[in-house]
């Protein structure tokens, strides 16, 4: 009984290694194909609500866990509502539908494209903090705070220290 146990334990784990080993030459073909393609099925799907919405929520996520190096000082620490919370509320928002067909009536414009805008940055992205603005006018708003900044301090901002000294 116990050898059959341990035989029953080795088929087992070699069935886990070939799905295993099935998966990683699957990924492995999904890599080939997306290199040969450039990419175009993710950027067609990124395009549709859903694939936006994901894309966007991964890009809020990257930031608040760190991973956008360059302006961690502006996310680390910062609250992330969950995934589920944050498609139920750009899915009930009319804001995000509106400038999401403005978007796609002008072939996808940067300048139009949805952002969130985190109304006080000292916050991070909670439902009360967050609300729905174009990228050209979030980016607006990104200047005239670092401008805001600048003139309270009679300093430039930390960021742009180094550039002074080179």
């Amino acid at each position: 009984e116990e050898c059959n146990s341990i035989s029953n334990c080795c088929n087992l784990l070699v069935i886990m290694l070939n799905m295993s080993m099935e998966k990683q030459e699957y990924l492995k073909r999904q890599r080939e194909r997306r290199s040969a393609n450039g990419n175009a099925d993710t950027r067609r799907y990124e395009k549709t609500k859903k694939g936006f919405l994901m894309r966007l929520y991964r890009n809020m996520k990257s930031r608040v866990g760190g991973i956008q190096k360059q302006k961690a000082h502006l996310y680390a620490g910062k609250d992330l509502l969950p995934k589920e919370d944050f498609y139920a509320w750009a899915e009930t928002s009319k804001d995000f539908h509106e400038m999401f067909s403005v978007w796609e009536s002008s072939e996808y414009s940067r300048k139009l494209c949805p952002t969130v805008d985190r109304i006080d940055s000292t916050i991070g992205y909670v439902e009360s903090n967050m609300r729905w603005l174009t990228h050209s006018e979030n980016s607006r708003l990104g200047c005239v705070s670092n401008q805001r900044q600048y003139t309270k301090n009679g300093n430039r901002p930390n960021r742009w220290a180094n550039l002074s000294k080179k």
